[in-house]
């Protein structure tokens, strides 16, 4: 076996939970780039703190394209390191970044010439408008770099080297928290930039985490090469990489019209509960991936017990700490007595749910490592607009607030309970140990199959 293939090998629930606790900083520090430059931004006034909250949602999706290129790729480099194929896996990984790279610069170009139609779509003001473009220019013009610090990341999982990825992280977090203040107010001869110096000190921050990431693929792990890059091999990698990318994305693109139809509570409450279910999380895709290549299915069956008995149990504790805790924790959220009795209301509902929303989450990486990445897809699918819409617009229709809160929970129960029983059925019709899988490894024909539904 090779050296690379970490996953497959060691006690399984051992194995995950020290991936969870060395990616631990590296999950705050994932959404750390926004709040560090939110948090210098305010300084500057109203109207660039306005600003700064058009670009999240925009920056989000844009971020949820960049990680279905990195599952796409992790999820192929994994298959091919769980059956030994390191210089495969190189050639999917270096194929796969050009792509990324080419595809980056696309979307740098098309968002800089739709940045005010985009926008005002949103509702920006023009007084608003100049603020959010001039973020948001600098911030495309380092779209590269965004993207190979998020795929890189991915990628060193996926080879079981989560402690450096965590550390990438924190580095290029410290890097933008010290430059934000430098650009943005100005210091040692550099002029204040405003909230362009915020976009840039993000800028530079994820293009040294970028290199550092990369260089640690290159020279620790051999898995970048450089040219010559034939037209048959870029083609066969990129469709690779694509057919686990395109329903990787549009499955977390799911999660922001999700968000839309909750409150701004409990996406507060599921960031505290979330964290270390998240880190563990991050090893299921190149766990699976790297067991199912390697064709050690019982270790595929064993992950899925460990992962979903741990996180459900993990969080029913967070909601017993909810709703006991719930009067002190409003307290530390809003004075208005009327604010806090709707958020004591939430904190007594919603978290029961938030055990059953994790194993959803983790169904999906399940299929994704398992070579089927489009019921992935459709399971965030059915979780928001099978579920939480309709079931949330019921509760609005009898105008209940209240009812809104418990249509979130039966959403999530729901899902939950759907994603357990197809992710089990899935790995228990898995083969015995060293056989051939009979699930072709990114059956693209499983994606065209669902679009038939809307053909007439």
């Amino acid at each position: 076996m090779k050296e690379s293939a970490v996953y497959t090998r060691g006690p399984i629930g051992r194995t995950m939970l020290r991936t969870a606790f060395a990616m631990l900083a590296g999950t705050l520090a994932m959404s750390g780039y926004n709040i560090v430059d939110t948090y210098f931004v305010g300084n500057l006034g109203k109207i660039p703190m306005a600003a700064m909250g058009f670009t999240f949602p925009v920056i989000m999706l844009i971020g949820c394209v960049f990680r279905g290129l990195g599952i796409g790729m992790m999820t192929t480099a994994a298959h091919a390191v769980g059956r030994g194929r390191k210089k495969k896996a190189a050639i999917l990984i270096s194929n796969g970044i050009l792509l990324t790279v080419l595809f980056s610069i696309l979307l740098a170009v098309l968002g800089m010439m739709s940045s005010r139609w985009i926008f005002r779509m949103l509702g920006a003001s023009e007084e608003v408008l100049p603020q959010v473009v001039a973020y948001m220019d600098i911030w495309y013009f380092g779209c590269v770099t965004a993207s190979l610090s998020m795929t890189g990341n991915d990628l060193l999982i996926a080879v079981g080297d989560s402690g450096r990825a965590s550390m990438m992280m924190v580095i290029g977090l410290i890097l933008n928290a010290v430059l934000d203040p430098v650009f943005i107010f100005g210091w040692g001869g550099i002029p204040a930039m405003g909230i362009r110096g915020a976009a840039l000190a993000t800028v530079i921050a994820q293009f040294v985490a970028a290199f550092l990431v990369l260089y640690l693929l290159w020279r620790q792990h051999r898995l970048l090469r450089f040219g010559p890059f034939p037209w048959r091999e870029l083609k066969s990698s990129w469709n690779m990489v694509i057919r686990f990318a395109v329903p990787s994305s549009l499955g977390m693109l799911m999660m922001p019209v999700g968000s839309a139809v909750v409150t701004w509570i409990a996406g507060r409450l599921e960031m505290v509960a979330f964290v270390f279910p998240m880190a563990l999380g991050i090893s299921i895709t190149p766990m699976v991936g790297q067991n199912f290549g390697a064709r050690l299915y019982d270790r595929i069956r064993a992950c899925r017990k460990f992962a979903m008995r741990f996180a459900f149990l993990f969080l029913l504790g967070m909601a017993l700490i909810y709703f006991f805790a719930a009067e002190f924790l409003v307290r530390q959220f809003s004075p208005d007595p009327e604010v806090r009795k709707i958020m004591v209301t939430c904190m007594h509902i919603i978290p029961w749910g938030f055990g059953m929303v994790e194993i959803h989450r983790f169904s999906g990486f399940f299929y994704t490592g398992c070579g089927r990445p489009a019921i992935s897809a459709w399971l965030n699918a059915f979780r928001i607009l099978g579920l939480m819409i309709p079931f949330s617009f019921a509760a609005l229709a009898f105008h209940s607030l209240e009812g809104l809160f418990y249509a979130r929970l039966a959403s999530d129960l729901c899902a939950g309970t759907v994603g357990f029983l197809l992710a089990r059925r899935m790995v228990e019709r898995l083969p015995r140990n060293g056989e051939p899988p009979e699930i072709p490894v990114a059956d693209w024909n499983i994606w065209k199959k669902c679009f038939r539904i809307f053909q007439p």
